[in-house]
C-alpha cells in the first residue's frame, strides 16, 4: 500500500467511525482524487478531515461533511441532481458516480473555471457547471430529484423549493449566516409540505444572491 492510499483509508476509517455508513458514497470518496481539489499549499492535508481554502473566501468541504450530506441526499443513479455552490468541484465529484447527472452553480467565475478543468481532467462527463446566483436555482432544468445547496442561507431560498420535484430530497445548511448556530437540515418535500430535519451543527460561507464584480 503506498503512503497515498494509506492516508485515504484513514480517512475513510475516520469518516464510518463518525457516521457515514453508506457503501456507495464511501466509494465515491475513495474514488475522487481529493489533492486534485486542493490548492498547493495545502497538499499535505488532501486527506485530512478539514475544510480547507481555495480562494474567494471559499473553502472544499471537510469529508466528513462531503459524505454525511451526499448520504442524507439518497441519491439514486437515474436521479438528476442539482448543486449549488460548485467551489472546487469536490462535491460534484463525489455525486457524479452515483446520478444521472449534476447540475452545479458558481457565482465565481475563476473557481468555475478551475473546477471545470479538474472535473475535464478526471473525465466526469456528466458534470454540467455554470455562472449563476445560486439563490435563483437553474429553471431551465427543472425540476430536480435532489437538491444540495453548499452555502449557508437564514431561510430556505423559494426559488429551490420550486424546483424539487414533489417526492423530492434538498440538503442544506440553515441558520446564522456570520457562522454559527448553523445546522445541515435535510427537507423532504411532499404534497402534504415540507417535512425539515436537522442533523448536524456546521459551519459553512453564506449564501450570497448575485454576482461578484470580478
Amino acid at each position: 500500500m503506498t503512503p497515498a492510499e494509506s492516508r485515504v483509508r484513514r480517512l475513510l476509517t475516520e469518516l464510518r467511525r463518525q457516521g457515514v455508513g453508506d457503501a456507495r458514497v464511501l466509494a465515491a470518496i475513495e474514488r475522487v482524487p481529493r489533492h486534485l481539489f486542493v490548492a498547493t499549499p495545502f497538499l499535505d492535508q488532501a486527506y485530512e478531515n478539514v475544510a480547507l481554502p481555495i480562494g474567494r473566501g471559499q473553502t472544499v468541504s471537510q469529508p466528513l461533511v462531503v459524505g454525511l450530506m451526499t448520504q442524507a441526499l439518497a441519491v439514486g443513479e437515474r436521479m438528476k441532481v442539482l448543486e449549488i455552490g460548485t467551489g472546487s468541484g469536490y462535491q460534484a465529484a463525489v455525486l457524479a458516480p452515483l446520478c444521472r447527472r449534476v447540475y452545479s452553480i458558481e457565482r465565481h467565475r475563476p473557481l468555475l473555471a478551475e473546477a471545470e478543468a479538474r472535473l475535464r481532467r478526471l473525465r466526469i462527463h456528466n458534470v454540467t457547471c455554470r455562472l449563476g446566483d445560486g439563490s435563483r436555482g437553474w429553471p431551465e432544468q427543472a425540476p430536480f430529484d435532489r437538491i444540495i445547496v453548499t452555502a449557508a442561507a437564514p431561510d430556505i431560498p423559494p426559488a429551490l423549493i420550486e424546483q424539487l420535484k414533489p417526492d423530492g430530497l434538498m440538503v442544506l445548511p440553515l441558520g446564522d449566516v456570520g457562522g454559527i448556530d448553523q445546522e445541515l437540515v435535510r427537507i423532504a418535500k411532499s404534497p402534504a409540505g415540507l417535512d425539515i430535519h436537522p442533523f448536524l451543527a456546521v459551519r459553512f460561507v453564506p449564501l450570497v444572491e448575485g454576482l461578484p464584480e470580478e
